[in-house]
């Protein structure tokens, strides 16, 4: 037997609790070639396989590193959250954050004027109150700060020269860390065995790692308060829309900022998981959903939070990791609150192909399907909500909804691809709210920004005819504009904040500073890479049978930025944000 461990080596030095460890090992065989796959007792080579252990050490230290970027030490500590900081910028944040939270759970009180409205609605607003609300809140938040214990400074620990013990803790290659194994070292082994005798043959290859870290937590994001139930029957309900990301597309190429262990797809499951059931909403509208990750991941760990699923992946497939794969969209929505009573799949090749039909000679037929065929979809499903103790529930009438839920085409050279798409979407939508009279919310990733061609179809009803980006339209498939409307009274949930009366808080002033108050209303991003900074994605609803009554608050540019540089980071495990809005049956507020 010849067969001998070369090198044994991690990528990461530092485990995080919950991330798989996969360590790199090179094996020579007899005839000296070399390789990097496993050799499994099952298929031996020279009569040789390899055994694996992994054993945590039997000493524990709590490691001084930041909550919030592992991948740095820490020199703060929040006595109060018991966060560890690496800055003073970073623990500032922490602080902040924490100071909402309390905020949020009425632990801290923030003075509140009734009514913020709209400068073009100023003139209805009582002119003894402030139109920009109080900034008491964020003078009381550095009051807070000063008057609590300042920062704890983190001293390094030194370790004792003792013999180590170690407890064998996993016998495959790989190994995800667990919250047992926070404060301790780990140790991989790998020895080539004997397939005959089982005995192990020369020296084994090791290395030690790090102590194991708890994984970062998600940032807190609370609902903000924009106006009060108007006391109708029915109740509110909520809706979050998240792009999430696909393993797929979350390479190192394209976000060479983001720690590589913050980008393997073991990590950021289970912080994506988190943050979703963090926000806990009725309705999960998600896209850029894996088509393996929803079998294997998403429709089971959702379904222990209480949700059921329906699915619709887009209609191409790629090679990935041995297997056929590819995103779609996933409606979740919680079993307990919602009844599923229809589904409808839209996909866009499909209209592609009937439309060409009448287009012209098959050399055009042809350029025009290479141009619309993108396989993106559409889920659509009809709700009908259930009865909630305590809630009073409409006489004799079925409560439903219609959720849609979409990922429309990316390239920024299509915007007439984008705006068809919508345009279709929307005349689906049309026939199912001709055929009932039935509340509607229209979420997902239309990679498209306020004041595009699609946002203005959506939000206005119509495209204007003389909108710069009905210039490109080579095969007259948005010809005559003035086909481009619909009656669904959509409105933008976050709009709210800018465009309309509302509640007034602390919160909502700050949110205002991250809203285009002056142009769309919408968020100024929802997406940050190093790449682009923008508004892709949205919450639609009809406004004559429904009405937002809180929204989930927005992150800054400088938090999304911060260390690392833009999206996703150790903290946020998508490029995108997710945006979330609570609902009350029928379109009357209170404030």
């Amino acid at each position: 037997m010849s067969l001998t461990v070369v090198r044994a080596t991690l990528n990461n030095d530092t485990p995080i609790s919950g991330v798989e460890l996969s360590p790199y090992v090179v094996t020579r065989k007899g005839d000296g070639t070399s390789t990097t796959a496993d050799i499994p007792e099952s298929d031996p080579a020279d009569g040789a396989y390899l055994r694996y252990r992994w054993y945590r050490s039997g000493s524990h230290r709590k490691a001084s590193v930041c909550s919030v970027h592992p991948g740095e030490p820490a020199v703060l500590q929040n006595v109060h959250s018991k966060t560890y900081h690496c800055d003073e910028e970073c623990f500032t944040q922490s602080w902040r954050e924490w100071m909402r939270d309390r905020i949020a759970q009425g632990l801290d009180q923030e003075q509140r004027n009734p009514l913020w409205r709209p400068p073009h609605l100023k003139d209805q607003a009582n002119h003894n109150s402030s139109p920009h609300g109080s900034s008491h809140n964020l003078n009381a938040a550095d009051g807070h700060h000063k008057q609590h214990r300042p920062p704890r400074h983190v001293e390094p620990t030194v370790a004792k020269d003792e013999p180590e013990t170690w407890t064998e803790v996993g016998r495959e290659k790989s190994y995800s860390a667990t919250m047992d194994d926070v404060g301790h070292l780990l140790k991989f082994e790998v020895i080539p065995v004997d397939a005959a005798t089982g005995a192990g043959c020369g020296a084994p290859e090791t290395f030690t790692t790090g102590r194991v870290i708890p994984a970062p937590t998600p940032p807190r994001r609370n609902l903000v308060p924009v106006a009060r139930h108007d006391g109708s029957e029915g109740g509110t309900f909520t809706v979050l829309t998240y792009n999430v990301l696909a393993d797929l597309y979350a390479t190192s190429e394209m976000y060479g900022y983001t720690p590589q262990w913050a980008l393997s797809w073991n990590y950021r499951r289970q912080n994506i998981l988190k943050e979703i059931v963090m926000h806990d909403a009725d309705i999960l509208c998600l896209q850029e959903v894996q088509s393996d990750h929803f079998e294997d991941f998403f429709a089971g760990e959702l379904a222990k939070a209480g949700y059921t699923a329906v699915y619709k992946k887009k209609t191409a497939q790629v090679f990935s990791q041995g297997t056929y794969v590819i995103d779609g969209c996933a409606i979740f929505f919680k079993k307990d609150r919602f009844m599923l009573i229809k589904k409808y799949e839209v996909e866009f090749n499909k209209a592609a192909l009937s439309l060409v039909e009448s287009l012209g000679g098959s050399s055009q037929k042809k350029d025009a399907l290479n141009r619309l065929m993108k396989d993106n979809v559409a889920l659509i499903v009809v709700l009908e909500a259930l009865e909630q103790p305590g809630v009073q529930a409409p006489q004799g009438k079925r409560q439903l909804l219609c959720v849609a839920n979409t990922h429309i085409h990316a390239n920024t050279e299509l915007n007439d691809v984008k705006l068809w798409q919508v345009h279709t979407l929307l005349k689906g939508l049309e026939k199912i709210a001709a055929s009932a009279e039935i509340p509607m919310v229209v979420c997902g990733d239309f990679n498209s920004v306020p004041g595009s061609a699609a946002h203005n179809l959506l939000s206005n009803g119509r495209v204007d005819g003389a909108h710069p980006e009905l210039a490109t339209d080579p095969f007259g498939i948005l010809r005559p504009p003035s086909k481009l409307q619909h009656p669904l009274p959509l409105v933008s949930a976050y709009t709210t904040l800018t465009k309309q009366p509302c509640l007034e808080s602390e919160a909502a002033e700050r949110q205002r500073t991250r809203m285009d108050a002056q142009g769309t209303g919408e968020p100024i991003f929802t997406n940050c890479t190093k790449d682009f900074f923008g508004t892709l994605d949205y919450i639609f609803y009809t406004d004559d049978t429904l009405a937002p009554l809180s929204l989930l608050e927005l992150p800054s540019e400088k938090e999304c930025r911060n260390k690392y540089g833009g999206l996703p980071n150790t903290q946020c495990s998508s490029d995108h944000v997710a945006l979330m809005a609570e609902f009350q049956w029928g379109a009357a507020r209170q404030w």
